[in-house]
């Protein structure tokens, strides 16, 4: 029981360690394409990324399966967690503003449980699970503003391109049970060197990156997100993914804001609304809700 506790409370403090790497990511980006086109910014992302992945694969003694059928599962994983959604949201903040941002890219907790249900059936779909969904989505809302939402059909595309890049990591999480057993920096390695292998070439082509002049400020930025967003954060993501399950590790979407936020209010000196407090709230218990790990009470067996 102790164990099962001691498990609990790393996998929640490994929750909000993802949910902090990823809420930073959309700082990191904004500074990034200030002077680097999205693709490249990207692709230079999943390359540095998946080459410190490698290294740190081959550090452990550990090494990348040589099968086709893994492989093929490390393509698609990249493409569903990194080449289509990165890419889009980085084109995206482009214009969109981060508040409307934050809140379309928090509901892949809806998508992933609404393909679950519909789709997959994967694991145990629950109503408490519902719950967690929607009053995370709500405490989200109330964090950011209802008036952040006043922007939303300004920008259409771009809004709608980080809709499907919601969609596309809500699909990812699902798809990532599959690497079941397999330690979790493999798929995280993986999955990011064939992302660089599918968006160099495109870089290449479209950018010519060796025209560009990038400033300081953004190179920073992007080894902040290829070391801390992208290789530290999917080693712990794919862990997760085993742990809490799909829906549950998405829960990280939520938490995302509050975290932002807190992080104003202690080194910014920003003050909160009421309004934002009763967000918190009810971004803690959606997260709850759908962590919570379901008890199975052992049954005896009949004569």
């Amino acid at each position: 029981m102790r164990s099962e506790q001691t498990n609990r409370a790393a996998d929640l403090c490994l929750l909000v360690l993802l949910s902090t790497l990823w809420g930073s990511s959309y700082t990191f980006i904004k500074i990034g394409v200030e002077t680097i086109p999205p693709i490249t910014l990207i692709a230079a992302r999943t390359l540095i990324a998946g080459s410190l992945l490698l290294v740190l694969v081959k550090a452990r003694g550990l090494s990348l399966p040589r099968d086709r059928t893994s492989w093929g599962r490390f393509l698609f994983q990249a493409c569903l967690n990194s080449v289509i959604p990165f890419t889009l949201i980085a084109w995206a903040e482009q214009t969109t503003d981060a508040g409307l941002a934050t809140i379309l890219n928090s509901t892949s907790p809806i998508f992933t449980f609404l393909l679950t249900v519909l789709i997959t059936r994967h694991e145990a779909v629950s109503g408490r699970k519902l719950f967690g969904v929607f009053a995370g989505l709500l405490g989200v809302c109330l964090i950011v503003g209802f008036e952040a939402l006043e922007g939303l059909g300004q920008e259409t595309w771009a809004q709608l391109a980080i809709v499907a890049a919601t969609i596309s990591y809500a699909g990812a999480a699902i798809f990532g049970k599959n690497f079941r057993g397999m330690d979790s920096m493999l798929p995280a390695a993986g999955s990011m060197i064939c992302g660089a292998v599918l968006l160099i070439p495109a870089s290449l082509i479209v950018d010519r990156p060796w025209t560009l002049t990038p400033s300081s400020s953004s190179l920073a930025a992007l080894l902040g997100l290829s070391v801390f967003s992208t290789a530290l954060a999917f080693v712990i993501y794919f862990r997760l993914i085993q742990t809490l399950g799909s829906v549950g590790t998405t829960a990280q979407a939520y938490m995302r804001v509050p975290i932002g936020v807190g992080l104003g209010v202690l080194f910014l000196e920003e003050t909160l609304m009421p309004m934002a407090w009763l967000g918190f709230v009810c971004v803690l218990a959606g997260v709850i809700a759908m962590t919570w790990p379901v008890r199975h009470i052992a049954t005896t067996p009949s004569r």
